[in-house]
């Protein structure tokens, strides 16, 4: 059976720097898969072929798995090529993967003066908010409190408050994280309308 050229180099290389992550010596890691060094030693520098017998313990012992150990890099899923969602007053653009392992989101916003405002526009929603302030300055208000965030500061907040950004003056452009709920809520924001 023919190996594959790149996927052989790449497990190589895989296996050694979890080795080195680990901080590992090959006769640590040796121990830990039952090999000799100089077995492993000879894998990882690719003077020996990678046997699948000796491939599964590897893994084992790594602490993954020999799918994740081959898997092929996915240049078209490193690059987010975001598409706009236009609302009045605001655009998002949502610059993180739809369904993000850590349960948050990224997205650019632009705010104009055009976007809806008042206690009618407040909306609450449970989680948490964080947002930095690119360009321009963001009225975030927070119940009947209105705060000034300029640009370089960052803002954070409860979502369970009644909030609202908006931009004083001239646009505001902000990157802003949020958890799955406060997603889901603005989202559901940028459909109704």
């Amino acid at each position: 059976m023919t190996q594959e050229p790149d996927v052989d180099a790449l497990v190589r290389q895989r296996i050694r720097s979890l080795r080195l992550a680990r901080g590992w010596t090959l006769d640590s890691l040796a121990a830990r898969c039952g090999l000799s060094p100089s077995n492993l030693s000879r894998i990882e520098t690719g003077q020996r072929r990678i046997a699948l017998d000796q491939l599964v313990p590897i893994a084992r012992a790594l602490g993954t798995t020999i799918d994740q150990l081959a898997e092929a890099p996915d240049e078209a899923g490193v690059v987010i090529r975001p598409e706009p969602v236009h609302t009045r007053g605001l655009t998002s653009w949502l610059l993180s993967r739809e369904r993000s392992l850590n349960g948050v989101s990224v997205a650019k916003m632009r705010i104009t003066d055009e976007r809806p405002s008042g206690p009618a526009e407040l909306r609450v929603h449970p989680g948490h908010e964080w947002f930095t302030v690119l360009s321009g300055v963001a009225e975030l208000h927070l119940g009947e409190r209105v705060v000034l965030v300029q640009a370089g500061d960052a803002a954070e907040f409860s979502t369970m408050t009644p909030h609202l950004i908006t931009a004083h003056g001239k646009a505001v452009e902000i990157l802003t994280i949020f958890d799955h709920d406060g997603e889901r809520a603005h989202r559901h924001d940028a459909d109704s309308e």
